[in-house]
């Protein structure tokens, strides 16, 4: 018994580190389309449940693409519609596992673990990441058939003992049997993983709860339905409230679905007897696994058309905060997925980006306006983008700490040099407030022909700027041109502004004391431009 306790607990073992390799790997070779899959958020339920469906097959995990889900919701990137759609298609996903592991019972199996060294070959042999990562995730594969063969034949073990078989086939309370796949699943944090156990228990063949039914397994299996939502629960601890919302929906579709089914086994204790076990009588593997996707399938087309109904009771049942701290794009629930962190600090860095040239647009309005009426917002934005930076550059600290390809090594250093040029953006406003109030101290003057003039510099480099978003949004590399020639005209105007200001001081046109703001303001507003090709050229380099 002690030896197949052993082989049970290092099957379970090898099988999580398996599915590891599998779904990080599969995540790394697919991860141009994972990324773009995950920005597709469609207002249409059913192309959402596709996606969260897809998404889940290739990551091999319901709770993490629910999780991601969580965090995506806690972000405001999707609302609570797009969200359950997403959870329900999840829960389809997540039954490929069970199929995969389902083949474990057929003979070709055995061979099916020959994928673990060759894996390994790929690994040790290729030199390109995106091999390495195919090898990687063919070794997880094999490794999933060798955890199998481990679990069948420690579950073969316990069917030779007449106390463990007896006890599991009197466990004939629906009830606990519910309960048990709730706590195990919360436990491990896997409704992948006590699936397998469970396929691995039949393929031998152990009972549970014999009785007067052939449902017992079934209900543990709905059980472990409703112990996967726990992580997600746990994910929305500290979330906001929509994200909390979200996990009680992945809550409430697992529960209800558990109960409907639940009450039609109880009805009907002949249910595996006259469906799953005659349409695939000579695999007991494939009647459970079979199973497991029939049950999410049913679940999601029966809900799907109630989507709005889970938004509704989530809403009443978590009421909002009276202050809601607006939450931006990047969440630590995304550490665990690279590439997705990665995308969501993109778009962070493009939201601080814009708000910096917002604040340096009213810093010049200022100026121009000869008022400090913008200044109390300019030193608001200043203070919140100071802290979006900071909180910016511990996430992609904390990114670089996960296991990561040297592409997205890459894609970091690029973010870092963007995000310090959006900065400087900030500081130049930052400048240009002081020389407002400067000059407005100091009574200094400036002629009509100047304000014009700052009145296009300031408009080149919103026009640069738009060129520089629609660069980073399209990878139109056919602006890259278009922003280098702004930048040159805006270097041309400095020259041109700064000499007219010489010859004026050179005939009294101008006082003394206003050169200093003047050389300046304009030459900070020439820096700016230089700041904004510097993050073109940093977008598209190699």
């Amino acid at each position: 018994m002690i030896e197949a306790i052993i082989l049970l607990l290092a099957g379970l073992g090898i099988l999580l580190v398996g599915f590891k390799l599998l779904s990080e790997n599969i995540e790394k070779v697919a991860n141009k389309g994972l990324k773009r899959l995950l920005n597709k958020t469609s207002k249409k339920p059913i192309v959402g449940v596709g996606i969260g469906a897809l998404v889940t097959a290739i990551i091999q995990s319901s709770a993490a693409s629910t999780v991601m889900v969580v965090g995506f919701v806690n972000a405001g990137i999707m609302n609570l519609f797009q969200a359950t759609a997403m959870i329900m298609g999840a829960n389809i996903g997540t039954t490929i596992t069970a199929q995969i592991v389902a083949l474990g019972s057929f003979d070709f199996s055995m061979y099916a673990m020959i994928l673990a060294p060759i894996g390994m070959f790929m690994y040790m042999l290729f030199k390109k990441d995106r091999f390495k990562s195919l090898g990687l995730a063919l070794s997880g594969l094999g490794l999933v058939f060798i955890a199998l063969k481990f679990m069948q034949e420690s579950m073969s073990i316990f069917q030779e003992s007449p106390k463990f078989t007896n006890f599991l086939a009197g466990c004939n309370n629906p009830i606990l049997l519910l309960l048990f796949g709730v706590v195990f699943t919360a436990i491990i944090q896997s409704s992948s993983a006590v699936t397998t156990i469970l396929i691995s228990m039949v393929s031998t063949g152990i009972v549970i709860g014999n009785g007067n039914s052939s449902n017992g397994i079934l209900f543990v299996i709905l059980g472990s339905n409703i112990g996967t939502t726990i992580t997600a629960l746990l994910s929305s601890i500290g979330a906001n409230t929509n994200a909390k919302r979200a996990s009680f929906i992945h809550l409430l579709f697992n529960f209800l679905g558990a109960l409907i089914f639940f009450i039609i086994l109880l009805c009907w204790p002949s249910f595996m007897d006259v469906t799953f076990k005659i349409w695939f009588k000579e695999s007991p593997a494939t009647q459970i696994a079979m199973f497991h996707t029939f049950f999410n399938i049913i679940c999601t087309l029966l809900f799907l058309p109630f989507n709005k109904w889970f938004v509704k009771i989530s809403t009443f049942i978590i009421k909002d905060k009276k202050k809601e701290i607006k939450s931006t794009y990047i969440d630590e629930r995304f550490l665990k997925t690279p590439i997705v962190a990665l995308s969501q600090a993109n778009k962070e860095t493009l939201r601080l980006g814009k708000l910096s040239m917002e604040t340096l647009s009213l810093s010049i309005d200022s100026f121009l306006q000869k008022n400090v009426d913008n200044v109390p917002i300019i030193e608001e934005n200043i203070k919140t983008i100071d802290a979006l930076n900071q909180e910016l550059l511990t996430y992609l600290v904390k990114v670089s700490a996960q296991e990561i390809s040297p592409d997205d090594e890459s894609t970091i250093s690029k973010l870092h040099k963007m995000i310090n040029d959006f900065y400087r953006e900030v500081e130049i406003a930052d400048n240009m407030v002081k020389y407002t109030k400067f000059t407005l101290n100091n009574n200094l003057h400036f002629s009509d022909a100047v304000y014009q003039q700052i009145m296009t510099l300031k408009e080149k480099l919103l026009l640069q700027y738009d060129n520089v978003y629609d660069l980073a949004i399209n990878n139109n590399i056919d602006k890259l041109a278009q922003i280098t020639q702004i930048e040159d005209e805006i270097d041309n105007l400095r020259s041109i502004m700064i000499n007219q200001h010489i010859e004026r001081l050179e005939k009294n046109e101008c006082s003394p004391a206003s050169s200093g703001v003047f050389i300046n303001l304009v030459s900070n507003l020439e820096r700016a431009g230089d700041h904004l090709n510097y993050i073109a050229q940093t977008i598209t380099e190699k």
